[in-house]
């Protein structure tokens, strides 16, 4: 409940209190100052009158207490129902949506519990309510701030940039949707880096999404820049998935449509399978010259909790589409993934650890002779205090149009959260590229966020 409204309601039970109690005292002291033999007229109609405006005031001030309460607990019962739809849509584990919480990126878990008074269950979202979330979506923005030194002669990085400021509007639609625009502003123009829509009520378990969206295919591809654990992609991602020196379009990121469901398994794991289809324009990646050419992406993902405070995620992941070598020609892409997160309940704003990996295997047909890549990347991210994070990733990479070409690197990370809403984060990256050039670069990263954004998977 806002603090206004608990201000306003605490004043007004005082009032009230003290109405109840002192109305005995002055109806008392009224009569026994009155002539007990020949009580006048004027006297007893004097104390009438004092009472019936104790009585209308105290039944006044009532309402307004119970108004009051039911509006707080209206608003808290909005706010407290966002997270879990947030996480049914993503996919994420209970798990990741507590610890994206804990990092700042929602602001659903701030809530307060609803009061047991509450007359409009958590998760019904109609009335006035619903009407003002329609209109007043929750709105953020993410700075994303970027500096490069160093000589990288064969993917130069400018030595400035506000690469990307995100731009988010949530809100439920009604009971049965809710809606995601996630805007990106560079430097260069404005695109819509995500805008979909997802039923999060349909019968059989079934989530649809219908919208532009960044397509399930492993882990990374499904982050937003200001959610990865460093400044910049992986190698295999530009190498196999269409990557150029836009950091935006990176990967499969298209119009369509995607429908996953949670599918039941034993021993307390966690299955989900998706299956999305798009117009088939990714990139360099994708290319669709007919209506036909949509290209398609199924990924399978299974989490499972090992102890209190570790858990494991694998998954494996499918694309095909037809690319930019002819009318007929296709590329597919093979991947698995795998993510383990350690994070201590007691200590866990101190204390983190996650590894992660992803195989990518790239089938891409072109003249004279189809190219067969393979790219891999693993890192690991350890939180050694409160606010500061260090990690490691090591790349490998043979590229897509000429899989007789490999780059290979190594990155060094250092990250300062000095609160919730910033983010300091130093990288080295050393790369070495197949054609015989070495760079070292000192990249620079500065975060920084307003209003309330959403939690991303991670």
């Amino acid at each position: 409940m806002p603090t206004s409204i608990r201000r306003s309601a605490l004043h007004a039970f005082l009032i009230l209190t003290c109405a109840a109690l002192l109305a005995p005292r002055l109806v008392s002291s009224a009569l026994a100052q009155a002539p007990a033999a020949a009580p006048t007229s004027a006297t007893t109609d004097a104390d009438r009158a004092t009472i019936k405006e104790l009585v209308e005031r105290v039944i006044a001030l009532e309402g307004q207490v119970r108004m009051l309460q039911h509006q707080g607990a209206t608003n808290q019962g909005s706010g407290a129902a966002g997270a879990p739809s947030q996480a049914a849509d993503t996919g994420t584990p209970p798990e990741s949506t507590s610890q994206a919480a804990a990092q700042g990126q929602s602001v659903a878990s701030q809530s307060e519990p609803v009061p047991a008074q509450t007359t409009e269950p958590a998760g019904v979202y109609g009335g006035a309510s619903s009407m003002a979330k329609a209109l007043n979506p929750d709105i953020g923005i993410i700075g994303n701030f970027v500096s490069a030194t160093g000589r990288n002669r064969i993917n130069p990085s400018p030595s400035f940039t506000l690469q990307e400021s995100e731009v988010s509007l949530q809100a439920v639609v009604d009971p049965y949707a809710r809606a995601d625009f996630f805007l990106a502003f560079g430097e260069e123009g404005v695109e819509v880096e995500e805008g979909y829509v997802t039923f999060t009520a349909m019968p059989g378990g079934f989530v649809p999404r219908l919208g532009k969206m960044r397509a399930a295919f492993g882990r990374v591809n499904s982050f937003h820049n200001h959610n990865l654990p460093w400044v910049d992609r992986p190698l295999v991602t530009f190498n196999l998935m269409g990557g150029s020196l836009d950091e935006a379009d990176i990967g499969i990121k298209d119009a369509g449509m995607s429908v996953s469901r949670v599918i039941p398994a034993p021993g307390g794991l966690f299955l989900e399978g998706t299956g999305q289809v798009f117009r088939g324009d990714s990139g360099s990646l994708f290319q669709a010259s007919r209506r036909s050419d949509v290209a398609v992406v199924g990924h399978l993902k299974a989490y499972k909790d090992l102890t209190e405070s570790t858990n494991l995620e694998l998954g494996g992941s499918y694309a095909r589409g037809h690319n930019d070598a002819g009318a007929d020609t296709l590329t597919q892409l093979y991947g698995m993934d795998a993510t383990f997160r350690w994070r201590p309940l007691r200590r866990s704003i101190y204390r983190s650890f996650a590894a992660r990996t992803e195989v990518m295997w790239s089938d891409r047909e072109q003249a004279p002779l189809a190219q067969h890549a393979f790219g891999l990347y693993a890192s690991t991210e350890y939180q050694f205090a409160r606010r500061w994070q260090g990690g490691l990733r090591f790349d490998w990479s043979e590229r897509a149009r000429n899989a007789a070409l490999h780059d290979s690197g190594q990155a060094l990370v250092l990250t300062f959260s000095p609160s919730e809403y910033n983010q300091i984060r130093g990288q080295f990256r050393r790369t070495q590229y197949a054609e015989g050039q070495t760079s070292n670069e000192l990249l620079m990263q500065v975060l920084f966020t307003l209003g309330a954004h959403g939690a991303h998977p991670f």
